[in-house]
């Protein structure tokens, strides 16, 4: 018995539905991007995409939460992109690791930006009530840290907690201000290109922490 035609139309609606919402992602990441969050508006996200307001509701409640939707999906790319690098071999010394790791954050911004471009902006945000872009940004934040933490108790088992949280705090830090540097004043100069300085400030502060423990 063949399907009616009735059938036939809801996978293609649905799919018709997933494109249009990436498609109108594809244009609020663009926008905020250039105008930051406060410059993003549905209007302007309509006229980019070429959706109607209407469509764009559909898809989310309102403006604040497109931009987590946009944060969201960025950083699900950011995650993906850190598997693009080979991992060193199981006998890799640390330094290896180390410059590892620095390569991975580093090649992942720079796959997927977004996140942490719009997410650094809402994270100096102090409001009453946080908005929900704020709130995803917060939520994948405390995930790559906690990312961190993990690789650095593996390759530091003489480490505690409090010591392998300050490591991470460091990188994360680190990245952030590479980050930072890039898009506002050094936009010549790419990330992947000052992995080994990433990990000699990483390798130094490890030292460190070692020194402190006595």
């Amino acid at each position: 018995m063949s399907s009616s035609p009735q059938t036939k139309s809801v996978p293609r609606k649905r799919s018709n539905g997933i494109a249009a919402r990436e498609k109108i992602l594809d244009a609020a990441a663009r926008i905020a991007s250039e105008r930051g969050y406060e410059g993003t508006s549905i209007s302007v996200v309509s006229k980019r995409s070429g959706f109607p307001a209407s469509s764009i509701y559909w898809h989310f409640k309102n403006k604040d939460d497109l931009i987590a939707a946009v944060i969201e999906r960025s950083f699900a790319a950011w995650l993906q992109a850190l598997t693009d690098l080979q991992p060193p071999g199981e006998d890799a010394t640390l330094e290896e690791k180390v410059t590892h790791q620095a390569a991975q954050f580093s090649h992942a911004i720079e796959v997927s930006p977004d996140f942490l471009r719009l997410g650094l902006m809402l994270g100096l945000e102090h409001r009453p009530e946080d908005p929900t872009a704020r709130k995803m940004f917060l939520k994948v934040r405390s995930r790559a840290f906690r990312n961190a933490v993990k690789s650095f108790a593996e390759w530091l088992p003489d480490f505690d907690r409090g010591a392998l949280e300050e490591l991470a705090s460091f990188t994360v830090a680190l990245a952030d201000g590479f980050f930072m540097s890039q898009q506002v004043a050094d936009a010549t100069h790419d990330l992947m290109g000052r992995v080994d300085m990433q990990a000699a400030a990483i390798l130094g502060v490890v030292e460190l922490l070692r020194q402190k423990r006595g």
